[in-house]
């Protein structure tokens, strides 16, 4: 249950609640109203109507209406990374479909969080508020109620999320760092491939090498998103030549160093819903990727050992 508080002060004694409610908080139109139907604000401990003149020294209290999702609970082990009563972070698994669809009705993030509150016995409903396709792993956003879901989409739109990613791509980067500011748009609308093209929506990627892998031709970028375009790494690193490993849609697949594309969304930071505080969250790279760069070093490591034998 997610309460806010407020203690009216001498500057707004004579207002009414759902003046204070307004100036206050942030809530939509749609929840307002839910929350009047539902009765769930008192002045001191009564249930309060919105025409009530307040005094200086009274409590508001707000209520925010109970929900819950009805997907089938599936018993998926989940990496939670935080949670409170307003959001749950997980670092998602390659391969896992975050929402269940008409062609993955199971197995899903969403059928997880089921079985995890059943467990639990703390239900809520499931508000996805970051996406992630099925075979990019990391970092993923729950909201627990839809004040925080709105709040984080505005400053997701307000570019105040900074998202940064973990990627292994094909090729030797020449500068350590740059920014791709490139259009990203759907050529075919019946083709889920996006690609930089004229009319297409603003998208900016900024990359930082990390690590180069010279005798296997792999880079490891570290990237930070100003905007979250769907495939936006993906475009972005293939149109500039150098595509994410194991992207098959973006060219570069090679199932003997990994199965799926290498990138993971490793750190987000963000200001709290709830209390105003600026929240920054990492996740350890999976298996997968490891293995990867366990691989490359070992390459670089035999090279240079044969450079030195000759």
């Amino acid at each position: 249950m997610t309460e806010f508080i407020h203690k009216v002060t001498m500057e707004e004694e004579g207002l009414e609640v759902r003046e204070i409610m307004r100036v206050h908080f942030d809530f939509s139109a749609r929840l307002r109203n839910r929350i009047k139907r539902e009765k769930l604000v008192t002045l001191n401990d009564e249930e309060a109507p919105g025409w009530i003149k307040t005094k200086a020294g009274d409590v508001l209290k707000i209520t925010l209406p109970e929900e819950s999702s009805g997907f089938e609970p599936q018993d998926i082990p989940l990496d939670i990374v935080f949670e409170d009563d307003a959001l749950l972070i997980l670092n998602k698994q390659p391969g896992l479909i975050v929402h269940p669809t008409k062609g993955h009705p199971k197995g899903t993030v969403a059928n997880g969080l089921m079985h995890y509150m059943q467990q639990t016995g703390k239900p809520f409903k499931i508000r996805f508020v970051n996406r992630l396709d099925m075979d990019t792993s990391g970092l993923l956003v729950v909201a627990k109620n839809a004040y925080c879901q709105n709040d984080y989409t505005r400053q997701m739109k307000a570019n105040a999320v900074e998202k940064r990613y973990i990627a292994i791509v094909h090729g030797i980067l020449d500068s350590e760092s740059g920014t791709i500011d490139l259009p990203i748009g759907r050529p075919d609308p019946e083709n889920i491939r996006r690609g930089v093209m004229e009319g297409g929506s603003p998208s900016v990627t900024h990359y930082k090498v990390l690590k180069r892998f010279d005798s296997s031709g792999y880079s490891l970028v570290e990237l930070l998103l100003e905007t979250g375009r769907t495939h936006q790494i993906r475009v972005h690193m293939s149109h500039i030549g150098h595509p994410v490993l194991g992207d098959w849609l973006y060219g570069d697949e090679n199932i003997m160093l990994i199965k799926r594309q290498a990138l993971h969304a490793a750190r987000l930071t963000f200001v709290h819903p709830m209390n105003g505080k600026k929240l920054t969250l990492k996740a350890s790279l999976p298996q997968d990727m490891k293995g990867v760069l366990a691989t490359l070093s070992e390459r670089e490591q035999r090279a240079k050992g044969q450079e030195t034998a000759e």
